[in-house]
């Protein structure tokens, strides 16, 4: 069957025989560091793991109709709310693809990334269910089986994905993604990002349609603050690559003005992005579809991340994460090979609350 692979692709997946009574697959956050919206409209953008925060799929064999298990709602797929229709996507498409009847399966989804907070929890949902269903049946999805199949859960979620999230929350580093097509970033980045959470749930798709609804209406000044967010996410490629802090805490920032410009910030976003800057940090924005969600703020070390962290939570910030990109002697020889090959692995930690 074409996209089906005799091997488990994604490394949080505990593959188990169709024999088995219990399969468990798992993904991860992700934040965007640059590159949210434009990449909507062909440009590219930049992502980074968040692999503290995870979302597990537990699938069960059961004598009872499909059922899922969350805690949004407990019951039959067939009554399911609205709001699990893109998770309930993911079940149905996967067994579709695979060609297994819809019943006889449970479906439990427990973790940490908070909902609609710009970090890819629909996104992360679908891919642990989609492979999680997929391998209690024996079968491994390869990655583009698997990305097919989180893009269906997303477009219920979203309207318009671009794949950025699908791609992300599979990924073990730092990602560069176009047009469906992703690499790896080489990095010797050792600054330390601070992740806010505003409390306020974002609105992706109200977003999206708004600035399409601008670029519709003001085609040529849109399309040159798309060509302004491109031409940072592409040279922010660079102060990755070389560990330039400083250069990279200044694109975030342009980038947040350009956002704001495209009408997808919000009071709590700048708020927080203002209490960055005045706690030192070299740069922040917000990140993700925007109009609630989170910032991602930018400091030299982990010192000045806790201070950032500190003040982000006293202007507001309901809860905060540090994410370090971790950089080791290999990684260091990885940032000289060719665009492209494998490099930095991040990972995060919770800031003390």
């Amino acid at each position: 069957m074409t996209g089906l692979s005799g091997r488990v692709s994604d490394p949080h997946t505990t593959p188990l025989s169709i024999m088995d009574a219990t399969t468990r697959a798992s993904a991860h956050a992700k934040a965007i560091l640059l590159g949210e919206h434009a990449v909507v409209h062909g440009g590219p953008a930049i992502s980074l793991p968040v692999h503290s925060l995870t979302l597990t799929a537990t699938v069960t064999a059961t004598d009872r109709p499909l059922w899922i298990d969350s805690v949004l709602y407990r019951g039959p797929v067939a009554a399911a709310p609205q709001l699990l229709a893109a998770p309930i996507t993911a079940i149905t498409a996967t067994l579709e693809r695979i060609g297994v009847p819809p019943a006889g399966l449970a479906v439990r989804i427990d973790g940490e990334i908070p909902a609609e907070r710009g970090l890819g929890s629909s996104a992360a949902v679908a891919a642990a269910i989609s492979t999680a269903v997929a391998a209690h049946h024996g079968v491994a999805l390869d990655d583009d089986t698997r990305f097919a199949l989180v893009q269906a859960a997303e477009r219920v979620a979203h309207g318009n994905p671009s794949g950025l999230d699908a791609r992300s929350v599979v990924s073990p580093g730092p990602m560069w993604f176009r047009q469906g097509a992703s690499r790896p970033l080489p990095s010797r980045f050792a600054g330390v990002f601070v992740i806010a959470d505003t409390g306020v749930h974002g609105r992706t798709r109200e977003a999206v349609t708004a600035v399409g609804a601008l670029k519709a209406a003001e085609p040529a000044r849109i399309d040159a603050v798309l060509a302004r967010i491109d031409a940072h996410t592409a040279a922010a490629v660079h102060d990755l690559a070389a560990d330039d802090r400083t250069a990279l805490g200044q694109r975030m920032s342009a980038v947040h003005d350009l956002l704001r410009e495209l009408t997808v910030s919000s009071a709590e976003l700048d708020a927080l992005v203002a209490a960055a800057h005045a706690a030192g940090a070299l740069g922040a924005k917000l990140t993700g579809g925007g109009r609630g969600g989170c910032v991602l703020a930018l400091a030299a070390d982990e010192p000045q991340a806790t201070r950032v962290a500190a003040a982000l939570r006293d202007a507001g910030a309901e809860r905060t994460w540090l994410l370090h990109a971790a950089v080791t002697a290999a990684d260091v020889a990885e940032a000289d090979a060719p665009a492209g090959a494998p490099a930095v692995d991040a990972t995060a930690k919770d800031a003390a609350e």
